[in-house]
C-alpha cells in the first residue's frame, strides 16, 4: 500500500473510532495507530480523535450533572448528534485531503 493510501486509511480509522459502540475501542484504536505509524499527519489526526473523545466524555459528565437542574436533558440530544456528525465530517475531510490534519471545532486540545 502506498504512503498516501495508508495515510488516508489510518487517519480515517482514527476519526471513525468514536462511531464504535465499544467505549474502550474509541480510544484504543487511535492509540494503536499512533504506536504503529511514523507518519506525523496520522499521529496528529489520532491525537485529535482522542481529544475529541475526551471532550465528549467531559461534556457528557457536565450534561449529566446539569440534568439535576433540567438543563442537561436538552444537552444529551446535541451531544448525540455531535458524536455522530463530527466524526463523519472528519472521515470525509481526511479522505478528501490526506495531507491535512482535521481539527474538530469546539474542543479543548489536551495534548
Amino acid at each position: 500500500m502506498d504512503e498516501k493510501k495508508q495515510r488516508q486509511l489510518f487517519s480515517a480509522l482514527c476519526h471513525a473510532s468514536p462511531l464504535l459502540s465499544f467505549l474502550l475501542l474509541t480510544v484504543i484504536v487511535p492509540i494503536i495507530i499512533m504506536a504503529v505509524t511514523d507518519d506525523s499527519i496520522v499521529k496528529a489526526n489520532a491525537r485529535e480523535a482522542i481529544n475529541f473523545f475526551i471532550n465528549l466524555f467531559v461534556y457528557g459528565i457536565v450534561a449529566f450533572l446539569l440534568t439535576f437542574v433540567f438543563i442537561g436533558v436538552l444537552l444529551y440530544p446535541v451531544l448525540f448528534i455531535v458524536s455522530i456528525v463530527f466524526p463523519i465530517i472528519a472521515v470525509i475531510k481526511v479522505l478528501e485531503n490526506p495531507e491535512t490534519i482535521y481539527r474538530y471545532p469546539f474542543i479543548f486540545r489536551l495534548f
